[in-house]
């Protein structure tokens, strides 16, 4: 199924273990392992959900399937940072580029 192929390649990109996203998103492990093996399917704002968990967007796989090296870089620096934090950052660089 696509969706559990989609939500465990955001998990592990993002370093994240079942219970690590499970915990990040306000779910059970067990519940994210069935969205994975295609157990059950879940909704569309669910796999959002999780995968926004994982700092990235449901698009992340159509803009970085060629991965050049400053993306790579990028992926990097970001790892670490909670989702919260990464939209911080974001809104900063926005206002940087309007403001300035």
């Amino acid at each position: 199924m696509v969706s559990g192929d989609l939500l465990r390649e955001a998990r592990l990109r993002a370093g994240l273990t079942q219970a690590e996203l499970a915990q990040r998103a306000g779910t059970a492990r067990s519940q994210v392992s069935r969205y994975e093996r295609a157990e059950v399917l879940p909704s569309l704002e669910t796999l959002r959900r999780l995968i926004r968990s994982c700092g990235l967007d449901l698009s992340f796989r159509l803009f970085n399937a060629d991965l050049e090296e400053h993306d790579a870089t990028l992926i990097a620096q970001l790892l670490p940072l909670t989702p919260e934090e990464r939209v911080e950052r974001a809104v900063r660089a926005i206002k940087h580029v309007y403001l300035a």
